[in-house]
């Protein structure tokens, strides 16, 4: 069998119809080639044909041959377990045969078919594929080493992790001393390869290569100036890779290696430029970095601060010289996907009211059209980052220049030193402050600039300084930054309309009701826009309202402001289908504006919720048609179910009970009951949410499956998924409060969860907060079943409690605690402090809850006695001695 298929032949005929068809395929109207191709694919040798055209066929034309290598490569993907034996043998070997293919397309096919083959699970079932490519390396002949270089590096970048693994016998052991010999060697390809090979085993800190660290390291000196930019950057990548797992071996070289970066950071290759200035970046992240970098500083800034001038590429690829585009359609591709972020619940914080939450969204984000990531963008986060690390110390190196480019008339050099501005912003906010009365009226006059970048850089950098700005008489500053901002919005450039929406939903975040006396103002261009956008700009702005709503609340319930916001978004909401994805920033938005109406939104609130329970029915259907029978029915994408699952979380909290007879009209209950047990996590999150906030709106509903759900709720107390245990925990503690004493059978299901989540070491601050107001919840309701547990809960309850804002959750969350001493007065004795610490944490707490608290205060000095109540008491710091004192008497 095996002999006969080696001495394979093509048929003439069938080969001549497989070329024709190959040719075909070139032209720009493939899909029928395709399907073409496709039935050929029946036939058992057809691949065959395809691998004899790839190496064999040397009269044809170099095109059609890579192609056939091609699509063979895909069959290999799609359907390789199922190849007659022969078929494989006779397709590897060819591949070993032809690696030295004197074309470097055929070679580099070759190496794409050999690594697909080796991915498949193949590495195994080809044992003689490693050793012959390494033996093949020292080939006098260069185009079988640079060939099996190609491939070996493919199979290095795709199948590491079994590379070094015991399956194989540990082939790097041989495979990582042979690449370093080729460090060496006179081709620069060959050189490049090589050093490619070794970097894909550097971040794993694989074994065979840290045996060999030093002799790695000191190779790669040697090529430091080497005249390929192709192997500059592999050098470059090397050095930054090792920074992160080989500090100890590179800091002997520290200041060589930094002088290097340098000069590399401004290599003629942008490649080998932007390689170099992750370099910065990562060196930013290591605790050594302000003590390595300081003395380089002077060189280092002037190098970042360059690399953030527009390149004439990008001002090209940016079509910089189009000042007015705003009514060219946006391409598809231009629009980057979102991702929705679902509901947590948080608790309010005394500070000032502001959640520190993790902003992802200032990131220097302000050309993002062109190839993501480039030197300006690179430069200009490692300046950020470096502001952070040095804070003021940064600001000697980076004055002197912003003098000369801020007012600079070139304005590629302008736009540049506004960047720098907006880059050093967060770390150098305390020292930039003496500047910034002078600096702020600056940056609002170029937001009229004539060039399009400046108007939309100036946007990114004022929302950096939006938080001074904000803190200022709102006259001096906000109101002009507002009013030119909201011309930005209406710009005629869509560049600089998505920064000023972005920017402007910065400042919302910021100025909060600050911005209520302007609403009119701001909704007149908010809703003008609408009628102006295109596409993509329309999804950040229906960010920008959702954020006007949040930050106003129910400032925005007036019959004029509804009026003028409601028409243009139903409309949207209208002509949208429900497959299309543009549903989720406008869901997003109308669950901010829902909240923030609440009772004003109820015309609207009947079609919005009805689409909302479609949308998850939906979703669920298709998910269990997928489940049953894969092959027939496709996944649903559940981000649908998620965002309207949070759109009625934002309903039922804005609406309060107006809610009630939609929920009673609909079966969201039993839509909810199957959402609690997705597999995906973040519907289980939302899910949590949407229940806590029924059970507050239209509890009546929620009572019958009370008993269903109860059991699902303690399973997700798991802190490995953090929202969702959070919004789990928080969903428990509102069904307490209303469940009451009937809460009781319930207890044995989450308490002990709830407890030692309190006590893990490392929970996030959200998930502790809420964690211990549901216990306070449970213990309110049911204190005989939770107050024997006191003592293993009460320090860090009252350690959690401390900083939240007097409101609800925290009122009944320290009743039931009071309640719980007053069951188990022991449960509390060794940690008695933190309790007091807590209680002072009130600002004024309802007058029966003040007498709780004194009659447990009181309580706990009779029993001591003077005595020991005055030692105890010492120990408090002042300020608690004196408010205790003062509030409670004691």
């Amino acid at each position: 069998q095996t002999k006969m298929e080696y001495e394979w032949k093509p048929d003439e005929q069938g080969l001549q119809q497989i070329l024709q068809l190959l040719k075909e395929s070139q032209s720009p109207d493939t899909t029928i080639q395709r399907t073409k191709l496709e039935q050929l694919n029946q036939y058992p040798d057809f691949n065959n044909y395809l691998i004899f055209v790839l190496t064999k066929l040397k009269s044809e034309d170099e095109p059609t041959r890579s192609l056939s290598g091609l699509i063979l490569k895909n069959n290999v993907k799609a359907h390789f377990q199922n190849f007659p034996n022969g078929v494989t043998d006779f397709i590897k070997s060819e591949c070993l045969n032809n690696i030295g293919d004197s074309s470097p397309l055929i070679r580099a096919t070759v190496g794409i078919l050999i690594t697909t083959i080796a991915s498949k699970g193949e590495l195994q079932n080809w044992p003689d594929l490693l050793p012959k490519l390494c033996s093949l390396l020292d080939s006098e002949d260069y185009n079988t080493c640079e060939g099996a270089f190609g491939a070996l590096q493919k199979i290095c970048e795709d199948s590491a992790e079994i590379l070094d693994s015991d399956v194989l016998d540990r082939p790097l052991n041989i495979m990582i001393p042979k690449f370093l010999q080729f460090f060496k060697h006179s081709s620069p390809k060959i050189r490049s390869h090589a050093v490619a090979c070794v970097n894909q085993f550097i971040i794993s800190r694989t074994q065979a290569l840290m045996l060999h660290i030093d002799s790695f390291i000191e190779n790669l000196f040697a090529l430091a100036g080497d005249e390929e930019p192709e192997v500059r950057k592999n050098v470059c990548r090397a050095l930054v890779m090792l920074l992160e797992v080989r500090m100890d071996r590179l800091l002997p070289h520290m200041h060589n290696i930094v002088e290097y970066m340098l000069q590399r950071t401004q290599d003629q290759d942008e490649n080998v430029a932007l390689e170099a200035c992750e370099f910065w970046l990562t060196l930013a992240e290591q605790p050594i970095c302000k003590d390595v970098l300081v003395r380089h500083l002077p060189k280092l800034i002037p190098v970042l601060v360059n690399g953030m001038k527009y390149s004439d590429i990008d001002i090209i690829l940016l079509k910089g010289d189009v000042e007015e585009d705003e009514t060219i359609p946006d391409s598809e591709q231009d629009i980057r996907p979102r991702f929705h972020r679902s509901r947590t619940v948080a608790q309010q914080h005394d500070e000032d009211g502001i959640e520190e939450e993790d902003d992802d969204d200032d990131e220097i984000d302000d050309d993002d059209t062109i190839s993501d990531w480039n030197l300006r963008k690179c430069s200009a986060a490692a300046l950020d980052v470096l502001a952070n690390v040095y804070r003021d110390e940064l600001l000697p190196h980076i004055l002197p220049l912003l003098k000369e480019l801020l007012f600079h008339h070139e304005w590629v050099v302008k736009e540049s030193g506004i960047l720098v501005l907006g880059a050093i912003a967060e770390g150098c906010m305390q020292g930039m402050i003496p500047y910034l009365p002078e600096l702020i009226p600056h940056l609002i006059q170029c937001l009229s600039d004539k060039k399009a970048l400046v108007r939309s850089i100036t946007c990114w950098t004022l929302s950096r300084y939006a938080h001074w700005v904000v803190s200022q008489p709102p006259d001096t500053y906000l109101k002009p930054l507002m009013t030119e901002l909201l011309k930005r919005i209406l710009d005629s450039n869509k560049r600089v309309q998505e920064a000023a929406c972005s920017a402007f939903a910065t400042l919302e975040e910021e100025a909060c009701t600050e911005l209520v006396p302007y609403l009119a103002y701001i909704l007149d261009t908010l809703v003008f826009a609408f009628s102006k956008y295109q596409h993509k700009n329309l999804l950040i702005l229906y960010d920008a309202i959702g954020t006007l709503a949040d930050s106003v609340g129910h400032h925005l319930n007036k019959p004029e402001y509804i009026q003028m916001l409601m028409p243009p978004l139903i409309q949207k909401w209208n002509m949208l289908k429900d497959e299309d994805k543009d549903l989720f920033p406008l869901l997003e938005c109308l669950s901010s504006v829902a909240t923030a109406l609440q009772s004003g939104f109820l015309p609207y609130c009947e079609p919005v919720y009805q689409r909302c329970v479609n949308l998850v029915q939906k979703t669920l259907a298709q998910a269990m048609l997928n489940n049953a029978q894969p092959d027939q029915y496709e996944a649903p994408d559940k981000d649908f179910m998620i965002v309207a699952l949070d759109l009625l979380s934002g309903l039922a909290e804005g609406l309060g009970g107006n809610i009630e007879q939609l929920v009673a009209r609909s079966n969201i209950l039993t839509l909810m009951y199957q959402c609690m047990q997705d597999k995906m996590p973040e519907v289980r999150q939302s899910s949590f949410a949407l229940l806590g906030d029924l059970t507050k709106a239209c509890f009546q509903h929620v009572k019958p499956c009370i008993a269903d759900f109860m059991p699902i709720l303690g399973t997700n107390l798991n802190p490995e998924f953090i929202s969702v245990c959070n919004n789990a925990t928080w969903a428990i503690g509102e069904i307490s409060i209303q469940m009451g004493i009937e809460m009781q059978p319930y207890i044995p299901m989450v308490l002990h969860q709830l407890v030692e989540i309190i006590n893990r070491p490392n929970t996030p601050k959200t998930l502790l907060e809420n964690t211990a107001i549901t216990i306070g919840r449970l213990g309110y309701v049911c204190p005989q079943e939770v107050a024997p547990m006191l003592q293993q809960f009460i320090r860090p309850w009252c350690t959690s409690l401390r900083n939240i804002r007097d409101n609800e959750e925290k009122d009944s969350a320290f009743r039931g605690i009071c309640t719980m001493i007053s069951v188990n007065p022991s449960g509390v004795i060794q940690d008695f402090i933190f309790f007091c610490d807590a209680v002072a944490s009130w600002i004024n707490p309802k007058d029966d809850l003040r007498d709780m608290f004194c009659k447990i205060l009181h309580g706990f000095k009779n029993q001591v006695g003077d005595e020991n109540w005055r030692r105890f008491s010492d120990q408090f710091p002042l300020p608690l001695k004196e408010r205790l004192a003062a509030f409670y008497g004691v």
